[in-house]
């Protein structure tokens, strides 16, 4: 899955985890709670996902915020966001 290649190949798995049960402490959401979040996969939702990834921010998932990632490609960000919006199962 070119998602979770993009996921693994960059620093986001740093805080996140797939599942809740995936081994290691986590400071962000599993992106199991982010599907089940913000799921349907609609393009203005994976747009919204894209833009936090990019600049950052807190406030949705705690106190915690999360580090900008300016340098992602939005064609790698769409592939990687579509992937965790997947996970809704």
């Amino acid at each position: 899955e070119k998602g979770l290649e993009l996921i693994g190949a960059s620093d986001c798995t740093t805080c996140h985890r797939l599942h809740k049960t995936s081994p290691g402490a986590t400071i962000g959401p599993a992106y199991s709670d982010v599907a089940a979040k913000y799921a349907p996969a609609a393009d203005s939702t994976v747009n919204r996902l894209i833009h936090k990834i990019k600049t950052g921010g807190s406030g949705v998932w705690g106190t915690v915020p999360m580090t900008p990632h300016p340098a992602l490609q939005d064609s790698d960000l769409k592939v990687m966001v579509t992937y965790i919006l997947s996970l809704k199962n």
